[in-house]
């Protein structure tokens, strides 16, 4: 297993009375793209700038590279970080904006020069470096902001939320190419960001944060596939909430009582939390809720239900159907291929399930 480069252990941070970090503890592999997501105000921008050094921690350990980063001001530590606002001087040129954290270094002007072309080359804004640094776009100032921090050579890149302020074209855009070169150039990404499809697309590993806490720390296919607790189901994707009861075990498996389902039985890996005993959900993911519309289809498991509403996106269609004792409608998600017909609202709906498909959660 890859070496870490970032060791935290039980980090807390405190503004006055309000706890910003809640006992932090995680492992950043080296060369991995890891993100912390969580909604407004859960504490992971906090926790990056403490590890960027711009915020002390009000206890516990921040290491990096096996070195404690007590006392170690932000601009001796081998990080760099871009900023959600990018923070380009519009009085320089995109070069000079580049090399700004290269003068201390006395490299002198040749070496200084390779490096911000090899920089620009890198973010691919080669033959930018004359030009002034307020005509250029959203998309080229993000670039040059990453440009401006690769060009120092740290160890991780801190990237908060630097996407935010693109449209969704040219987010998406970016998001294939920050993965690019984060491969390309081999080093630590520590990325925040509130948007969940962004985490599952571009990283290697994410921790979800709520209330200061990381919740969970995982894949992104595990965080989707084996949530630990409903709060993580909720933010990652869409969950439908089916209410369960455990009515015990057979042969190794959790028995369960599934409201609109009935009576099956699941493995301990799909109760990633654990079995409580008490009543409990079981979540299963729109697209592992199968809507049969040839009356030749067979299922092993279906139910029958009320179409409430359809919504038709072009390549999928999502039914909002009401099950049989379920107070809740569950939403099911159905790609449109060539001659799929498309039920409307107040039409019955076979649905087949598989309780392979089913997670357990508190």
């Amino acid at each position: 297993m890859t070496e870490p480069i970032i060791s935290l252990d039980r980090v807390e941070k405190h503004f006055g009375e309000v706890t910003a970090l809640a006992g932090v503890s995680a492992t950043i592999r080296q060369g991995e793209f890891f993100s912390l997501l969580g909604p407004s105000g859960c504490g992971k921008t906090t926790l990056l700038r403490v590890i960027a050094g711009f915020e002390e921690p009000s206890s516990g350990t921040v290491m990096i590279d096996g070195k404690s980063m007590a006392g170690v001001a932000a601009n001796r530590r081998p990080t760099n970080m871009v900023f959600q606002s990018y923070a380009i001087f519009p009085h320089l040129s995109v070069a000079e904006n580049v090399a700004y954290g290269l003068k201390r270094q006395r490299l002198g002007k040749a070496e200084e020069t390779r490096r911000v072309d090899e920089a620009l080359a890198m973010v691919d804004l080669a033959g930018y470096g004359v030009r002034a640094s307020h005509t250029l776009s959203g998309g080229q100032r993000q670039r040059v902001a990453l440009a401006r921090a690769l060009v120092m050579r740290p160890k991780v890149l801190l990237l908060d939320e630097p996407l935010s302020a693109l449209d969704k074209k040219l987010r998406e855009q970016m998001q294939t190419e920050l993965r690019r070169l984060q491969r390309q150039v081999g080093i630590t990404f520590m990325l925040v960001t509130h948007d969940q499809e962004e985490a599952l697309t571009m990283s290697d590993r994410i921790g979800v944060m709520f209330d200061g806490r990381i919740a969970q720390l995982a894949s992104p296919e595990e965080l989707y596939s084996r949530p630990v607790s409903r709060q993580v189901a909720s933010f990652i994707g869409i969950m439908n909430f089916l209410p369960a009861a455990v009515t015990g075990e057979v042969g190794g498996r959790i028995a369960l009582d599934v409201a609109g389902l009935g009576a099956i039985e699941i493995t301990a890996d799909q109760a990633p939390g654990g079995p409580n005993g008490k009543a409990v959900s079981a979540g299963i993911r729109p697209e592992m809720l199968t809507v049969l519309l040839d009356e030749d289809e067979r299922a092993e498991r279906e139910v029958t239900g009320e179409v409430v509403d359809a919504a038709y996106y072009g390549d999928m269609t999502y039914y909002v159907v009401r099950l049989p004792g379920v107070e809740a409608p569950a939403t099911i998600s159905m790609r449109n291929t060539a001659g799929r017909r498309i039920l409307t609202q107040g039409d019955m709906a076979r649905v087949a399930w598989s309780p392979d498909s089913i997670v357990l959660l508190d």
